[in-house]
């Protein structure tokens, strides 16, 4: 065997949460930030070349999970606004406090919150999009999560850009940035939907998109008055509104997609764009249910995100997983629907897959990210542990022990290594007095 920097041996693999076959008594080999080595205790040689060994003796040993549609400044108001319509929710309390709070150092402290409480709830990848998000960009590589950072575009002023005008430009200066600075972080760019940019805004930065070859990410279909608002202006639906400006391909991620018609699955189908589904923000905003069944048997590539804080109001993969399970089992009356199985993989490699990672991450294999996560099962809420399929209905963030992004130990035993953890606590906390300064308590 070959010298590796890590090993983790003993441990119960998950190697493909896709296919949900456990395999006991394995090991990971990790060398360069990659898998190196993988199978079964058996095959390990007796003495190992090792730079260091971790013991996953009764733990389960998995890919990390992939949040990918987050908004991780927004931790900052978290409860702010609670128990409102969408419209409400937007226009009277998150966009007057975006103009009064948001800046540079807000972004940076929020999002380092952000990237704490994903870690320790075992997300090791997220799709951030948010407004300063060179400054979220920053906080999340310091983290050492991996990342698709999209900066926010709105024909609105918005924090750092206050001219709309200047809009596009901002966003090319983002990209241009951070395009190759950084393996763990891929910059990309977020239109925040077709009813606050306009076509041409929606055009303009799409066509910057493809000529960088990023991502492309806008909220739609969001709700049912989103769509009834785009067919009076537009006379088509948000999907179709899209298709005919020429803006969906395979590198175009619809988050939400709630309201759609059986025209707009094939046209999301036939155009290879992805799909992002947020249930928890969806009921919470009461938006309504995503088709999620129904894209999936389409071919629609379908990927798990919990939205901001504000909207969720945590960000907890495991949670989501199960409330997206349960949720579309009761709206469609059947206990078959959305099964767990199915939900594991699209926390994963189904993820990878929506944000052009299928070949870096979202499994375990040689040549893979060496992205991991390991569980406590000595858990009374984990016990018996019969199938994979129990991370779904009852696995929480706080299950997870130790933490791996790019082969780099990030969280041991429950303890934050990349950053100070309470010197973030502390510096949000300090934020959130402004707030309150401010009488928005929501």
């Amino acid at each position: 065997m070959l010298n590796h920097d890590l090993l983790i041996i003993n441990a119960t693999l998950l190697a493909n949460p896709a296919d949900g076959r456990l395999q006991e008594a394995a090991f990971l080999a990790i060398a360069d930030g990659a898998v190196a080595g993988i199978g079964a205790m058996a095959d390990l040689p007796a003495q190992p070349a090792a730079k260091r060994t971790i013991d996953a003796a009764g733990n389960l040993l998995l890919p990390g999970l992939i949040n990918c549609h987050c908004h991780g400044a927004m931790t900052l108001f978290r409860g702010l606004a609670d128990d409102l319509p969408l419209m409400t929710w937007l226009n009277e309390h998150i966009f007057p406090a975006e103009a009064r709070l948001v800046d540079a150092e807000m972004v940076y402290w929020c999002s380092k919150l952000a990237a704490a409480e994903m870690i320790m709830g075992g997300t090791t990848t997220v799709a951030d999009a948010y407004f300063h998000e060179d400054a979220a960009a920053r906080a999340f590589c310091e983290a050492g999560m991996r990342t698709v950072a999209a900066q926010g575009i709105i024909d609105f002023p918005a924090p750092g850009v206050p001219d709309p005008k200047h809009n596009i430009a901002a966003a090319a200066d983002f990209l241009g940035a951070w395009q190759g600075k950084n393996s763990l972080l891929t910059p990309a760019l977020f239109c925040h939907s077709p009813y606050t940019c306009s076509p041409e805004t929606l055009q303009r930065a799409k066509g910057l998109a493809r000529e960088a070859g990023c991502l492309f990410f806008i909220h739609l279909a969001e709700t049912r008055g989103e769509v009834a608002r785009i067919k009076e202006q537009h006379g088509c639906t948000p999907v179709a509104l899209l298709q005919r400006l020429g803006l969906l391909d395979e590198k175009t991620v619809c988050v939400h997609s709630v309201w759609l018609e059986k025209e707009d699955i094939g046209l999301l189908r036939e155009s290879r764009a992805k799909v992002v589904t947020c249930p928890e923000s969806n009921m919470k905003l009461g938006s309504g249910i995503a088709p999620l069944a129904e894209l999936i048997e389409a071919g629609v590539p379908v990927g798990l995100g919990t939205d901001g804080c504000v909207s969720n109001n945590d960000l907890d993969l495991f949670q989501e997983m199960g409330c997206c399970a349960r949720l579309h089992k009761v709206a469609a009356l059947e206990p078959t629907r959305m099964p767990a199985a199915e939900l594991l993989g699209m926390a994963t490699g189904g993820g990878a897959g929506v944000l052009g990672m299928a070949g870096q991450t979202g499994r375990l294999a040689i040549g893979m990210r060496a992205d991991c996560i390991i569980i406590d099962r000595k858990q009374p809420h984990l016990t018996p542990f019969h199938n994979p399929e129990t991370l779904v209905y009852t696995g929480k963030g706080s299950d997870v022990a130790t933490v791996l992004i790019d082969g780099r130990v990030v969280m041991e035993n429950r303890r934050l290594l990349s950053f100070d953890l309470e010197e973030t606590l502390g510096e949000v906390r300090r934020l959130a007095r402004r707030v309150r300064a401010m009488g928005m308590k929501g």
